[in-house]
């Protein structure tokens, strides 16, 4: 690897010479600003604003804009003159332990590797003093014509610098969080444990970018004349979350199957208890809908309401021919009372004649 600075380490009174190398690369895909009407290059040309001609880079110089707009030139006899006593070193500060460094102050990453056969020696034992210490070490340097502060560790076998922000350049986080005060229930946090639990550990070497490959794909399609087809778009859920405790739920019972654990409604009850609201028959019907699905809701109280039709239509089939019955029971009992009452009569009126005749 090519070397951006050559130094040393400056280690109390023992000077270790050094070179930095970029411990990173960027892969993202560049491109090319072009004409759309005819697929030219578009370039940038620095031209000046005076004369408006175009001006080469040996030409060009650095300046210090003033508030009301004067330009204060600065040449590189005026910063070399300047006291900097990190130009050329990587002077060591401190040590202390890693967890007092704030993520948000890394910046760029480093290799310090040991220049020539002399520095090897010194350079191990700087190593070996910040393995057994479990500590870091912050100090000053210069590169890029500013002063920076950075930090030592070890990583693997050699000695890592990252670039640090100075503590004044960390913007404090005002009105960044929710304005309203938010209560979160042991449930809740219960669940998150259980879903940070169930996502687990990952090989941090076997993360990679996706976008970046589908980038590369579009463009070797395009490059052999292919026609490109839409990927379907997946659902990020960006929508509001309603029921977080579902949501949570949901996430847990995800995780685990793309793991290939057996999932069963059993495992979320354990994990978070249903709390019974003020009236206990509101707290039963919730529990009660939310355990049965809405189709199978429907269907039973549409056999609910045809058993009671068809019960309802049997009663008054009954009651009918019941009253039918009696009616014609009724009916036969006075046909028979009138047939008797005329015999009678017939029976009568014939018995009176023969009283006569007798006479």
């Amino acid at each position: 690897m090519r070397s951006i600075w050559n130094g040393a380490i400056s280690f109390g009174l023992v000077s270790i010479p050094i070179k930095l190398v970029n411990a990173t690369e960027n892969h993202s895909i560049h491109f090319r600003q072009i004409h759309l009407a005819d697929g030219g290059r578009i370039r940038y040309r620095k031209v000046c604003e005076l004369d408006e001609e175009e001006v080469s880079g040996g030409e060009i110089g650095k300046a210090y804009e003033d508030a009301d707009g004067t330009m204060i030139p600065i040449t590189d006899e005026d910063l070399a003159q300047l006291p900097l006593p990190t130009a050329k070193t990587i002077e060591i500060v401190a040590f202390v332990p890693a967890d007092e460094i704030d993520p948000l102050q890394m910046d760029a990453a480093y290799y310090l590797s040991a220049n020539g056969v002399p520095a090897a020696k010194p350079y191990t034992l700087l190593r070996e003093a910040l393995k057994r210490s479990n500590k870091v070490a912050v100090a000053k340097y210069a590169l890029r014509g500013r002063e920076r502060l950075g930090m030592l560790r070890v990583v693997d076998d050699v000695i890592a610098m990252h670039g640090l922000l100075w503590p004044d350049e960390i913007r404090a986080p005002e009105g960044v969080a929710p304005d309203s005060d938010v209560t979160v229930r042991d449930a809740e946090l219960d669940l998150a444990d259980a879903l940070m639990d169930t996502l687990g550990e990952v090989d941090m070497d076997s993360l990679h970018d996706d976008y970046r490959e589908a980038v590369e794909e579009l463009i070797a399609a395009k490059a052999s004349g292919e026609a490109v087809q839409p990927s379907e778009s997946k659902d990020g859920g960006g929508g509001k979350v309603i029921d977080l405790i579902a949501a949570l739920e949901s996430s847990v019972r995800a995780a685990k199957e793309s793991r290939g654990e057996d999932v069963s409604e059993g495992d979320m009850a354990d994990i978070h208890p249903i709390k019974k609201t003020t009236s206990g028959r509101t707290a039963k019907k919730t529990t009660q809908q939310k355990s049965t699905p809405k189709s199978t809701g429907t269907k039973k109280s549409t056999a609910s309401t045809a058993r009671k039709t068809a019960q309802k239509k049997t009663a008054s089939k009954s009651t009918s021919s019941a009253s039918s019955s009696k009616g014609s029971s009724s009916a036969n009992s006075a046909k028979k009372q009138t047939s008797s009452g005329s015999r009678s009569t017939t029976k009568k009126k014939t018995a009176a004649p023969r009283k006569r005749a007798s006479a």
